[in-house]
């Protein structure tokens, strides 16, 4: 009683503490060294391999509500977190939209047909100003008329 009242922690649980310390085995000084930290044992998700995270979305897929609470409890993870990896999945598996769209060389495809067409559309300008230019010059003459550029009557 006197260790619960100076630590503060009650009675019942400063017993059940000691009997699970009783219940381990004891541990000699090279056990204590190559043993794995506590924590080794639990997982971010964010260190799972593709191939785990892969197969934790394959499995939830085919649980019940109920079912995936406790599948979700037991690997750590949170649904949003499997809702992430189900959509990457998913995105992976469909392929691109538009195959090849953003690589380079697609790109500069793109880029030099636009060039072209702006080019043709260009030279078609020129050659319809220039058929223009000589009907003009067909129907009214090259400036060839009747006044005299000197005193221009």
């Amino acid at each position: 009683m006197a260790l619960s009242a100076e630590t503060g922690v009650h009675q019942t649980t400063l017993s059940r503490w000691l009997r699970d310390a009783r219940s381990l085995a004891p541990m000699s000084d090279d056990a204590r060294r190559s043993a794995p930290p506590p924590s080794a044992g639990a997982r971010r998700p964010e260190d799972w391999t593709p191939e785990q995270k892969l197969r934790a979305v394959t499995e939830a897929a085919a649980l019940s509500e109920r079912e995936l609470g406790e599948f979700l409890r037991r690997e750590g993870l949170h649904e949003a977190q499997l809702a992430e990896w189900r959509k990457a999945a998913l995105e992976a598996l469909g392929g691109p939209a538009r195959p090849g769209y953003g690589s380079a060389p697609s790109r500069r495809v793109r880029e030099l047909e636009r060039q072209l067409r702006r080019k043709d559309k260009a030279l078609a300008e020129a050659a319809a100003i220039l058929v223009l230019q000589k009907k003009a010059q067909a129907i009214w003459g090259d400036g060839g008329d009747d006044t005299d550029p000197e005193t221009d009557r």
